[in-house]
């Protein structure tokens, strides 16, 4: 090695290494439900599945774990194109290759025969002579996701279809590059930590690539010149069973990579541990109710593709999956269905890109796909679910168009673990066919600003306290009532030593709306902020210190953000609007890892010990009008609304309760 090549190479170590230790829910026709203990969880407030509680349990391993760069759920990036089928496949005694999740689109064979690879919206960067000669430590962006997906060799995977097909020199190109990568990294690897976490997916490009020299030289047992590839799958194999990731989806990715191996090499004894693994994981990755242990409605999708996935391989193989798998994942289904906004995307709630939801057939998630056209109609429109979610929406498609109906989600339950955000208490809304409250998304998994901000309270529709030190803490679903016309929920924490935080909130339906009332107390002085993120191209005017309206030019829609005074009358600067703000961090938005947007966060403030918020986000067409007057009866808080020609009429009880009256 150059001494070039070993200065480059320490750089990395370092900026590994670094990324490695920072990482470590009245009225008739009402239903109530008490929490947590005393809750009635055969209620339709609660999701189909076991009513046992689920908590997510973090990953069991105590490794270190390079951030993000195991398995991102990227559209054409890392998730299957379909869901895998959860019907019986035909036993062939064979593992199939799995592709190489829309990786290898950016590197066509030319480039691959340049030795150059591309990833993300970084140019192409060339890594090796031309020869199959890679200098593995390259690093030119200084992301851990790029290097770990060089190390990951799904790049190859347009080479390895062609030479399936029959191109021997691009078989013998990639076969270099790879037998370059097993000499470059002998075992055991565990000190490059972007290699170490690309072994499972390198472990399938291997096998890929083991079929496509039989396919290719049309043999049916491997040539002795490639033997080293069986050896470099048996080591593969050895440090996933001595580096095992825990109960994560990173764990469930290396056990089907391990079965795989075992199933190709016939060797049983990887087969039954994979299964071992696999039969232990799926209680732990999703709970009887359908929610994982991810913290991520992105990531819950890519968990309903992966079981899939670890279903199809064992039943091909032999091996009996049995029947909890396709359990879990019915009930995965019908969780996604409800987390899959009117706008057929799912809801963007911890690490989540902007997804449209994948229809799977006998499952409701056929019905949300499809906007309604075909499948079955889920069975709730609402649910409250042990693991920390409630998802929402005012109906099916059965009396207004499918995109017209308003769909919410709420975020409570344990800390913020794996994929999960600081997100509790927040609040994410669209009506009228498109987004009003949104989450600001996934920025991605480099170690910066933008990721810090984007998992902290500040990117969420929450109370925040910037003036205190806040940390992940548990938040209890105190109550919650599920009505025919409107929803309720009482949510409490204590985000910070001396500070606690109260929500109630109350989600109507025609009008369609949301109120929320906010309460902070602590023991000194703090500055209190609910935070409003809204779209990316709204534009916010300000019309008094209790009255904001967002619009986007040209749209037939607006939305009217109220701070009704209620205990507190708002400061002069109790409305403050930010936008595309670096320093500190503020008013952005991510449809994915890769772009960055700005977008307006509406701030009703206040300072003091206490402080009381009472907001309602009415979104309404352009011509009407939105307007309020309040009132009290003894103890008793009133808010008459009227938005159009709808009435409407909000009481606010002396604990906080919202509840709708008319």
């Amino acid at each position: 090695m150059s001494s070039q090549r070993e200065r480059r190479f320490g750089r990395t170590v370092a900026l590994t290494l670094a990324c490695v230790l920072v990482c470590g829910i009245a009225f008739a026709g009402a239903v109530f439900v008490l929490m947590p203990s005393a809750r009635d969880r055969s209620t339709p407030s609660a999701a189909t599945g076991s009513p046992t509680p689920s908590r997510p349990t973090p990953k069991t391993t105590t490794e270190p774990t390079l951030p993000g760069s195991t398995d991102e759920p990227l559209p054409g990036v890392d998730t299957p194109a379909t869901p895998a089928p959860s019907t019986p496949v035909a036993v062939t005694g064979t593992y199939e290759c799995p592709g190489f999740s829309g990786i290898e689109s950016k590197v066509p064979v030319q480039m691959l025969m340049h030795d150059t690879f591309a990833w993300g919206d970084d140019p192409p960067y060339k890594v090796g002579t031309g020869n199959g000669d890679i200098n593995w430590r390259s690093d030119p962006y200084k992301k851990p996701s790029w290097y770990m997906w060089l190390h990951s060799l799904r790049w190859l995977g347009k080479g390895i279809q062609a030479g399936q097909n029959g191109d021997r020199k691009t078989l013998r190109h990639v076969l270099a590059i790879i037998r370059d990568w097993v000499q470059d990294n002998p075992y055991s690897w565990k000190g490059n930590v972007g290699a170490w976490e690309a072994t499972m997916h390198r472990t399938n490009v291997l096998l890929c690539t083991r079929q496509a020299v039989l396919t290719g030289m049309h043999v049916k047992t491997l040539p002795a010149q490639y033997a080293w590839l069986d050896k470099a799958l048996i080591d593969h194999a050895q440090f996933m069973i001595a580096n095992f990731s825990g109960l994560s989806n990173h764990g469930t990715d290396e056990s089907i990579a391990l079965f795989g191996v075992g199933c190709t090499l016939k060797r049983p004894e990887l087969k039954k541990l994979a299964v071992d693994r696999l039969t232990q994981a799926i209680t732990t990755a999703i709970d009887p109710q359908g929610s994982t242990n991810e913290q991520s409605v992105g990531y819950a999708m890519f968990n309903y593709m992966l079981w899939g996935r670890a279903t199809t391989a064992l039943q091909r193989c032999g091996s009996n999956p049995g029947p909890v798998i396709s359990e879990r994942r019915q009930a995965l289904a019908e969780w996604l269905a409800l987390a899959t906004k009117s706008t057929g995307y799912l809801q963007q709630v911890g690490d989540a890109v902007r997804q449209k939801a994948v229809a799977a057939a006998g499952t409701s998630l056929d019905y949300v796909a499809s906007a309604g056209k075909h499948g079955a109609k889920p069975p709730k429109r609402a649910a409250v679910f042990d693991a920390g979610y409630v998802f929402g929406r005012t109906g099916w498609g059965e009396t207004r168009p499918f995109a017209d109906e308003s769909t919410y989600s709420i975020r409570y339950g344990p800390a913020r673990q794996l994929h999960g955000h600081d997100d509790h208490m927040s609040l994410t809304y669209s009506s009228h066919g498109r987004d009003i409250l949104i989450d600001p998304g996934h920025s991605g998994y480099q170690l910066d600003k933008w990721q810090a901000w984007s998992k902290s309270q500040a990117a969420h529709n929450v109370m925040t306290v910037p003036s205190a030190q806040t940390a992940s803490v548990e938040t209890r679903l105190v109550q919650a009532a599920i009505t025919p016309a409107w929803e309720s929920y009482s949510l409490s924490d204590s985000p910070a030593a001396d500070v606690t935080r109260k929500r109630d909130v109350l989600v109507l339906k025609d009008p369609d709306l949301v109120i929320t009332l906010d309460r902070g107390q602590s023991a000194s002085d703090q500055r209190y902020e609910t935070l409003w993120h809204l779209a990316p191209e709204q534009k916010v005017t300000i019309q008094s210190p209790t009255t904001a309206v967002a619009t986007k030019p040209g749209d037939k829609t607006k939305t009217h953000l109220l701070q009704i005074p209620y205990q507190q009358q708002p400061p002069a600067d109790g409305i403050t609007v930010v936008e595309g703000q670096q320093d500190p961090v503020q008013g952005w938005y991510y449809p994915d890892i890769f772009h960055r947007q700005a977008a307006p966060v509406v701030k009703f403030n206040r300072n003091g010990t206490t402080a009381t918020i009472l907001s309602a986000i009415v979104p309404a067409n352009s011509t009407e009008t939105v307007s309020y007057t309040t009132r009290t009866a003894g103890q008793l808080f009133f808010v008459d609304l009227t938005v159009g020609t709808r009435k409407t009429t909000i009481r606010v009880a002396p604990d906080g309760r919202l509840t709708r009256i008319k």
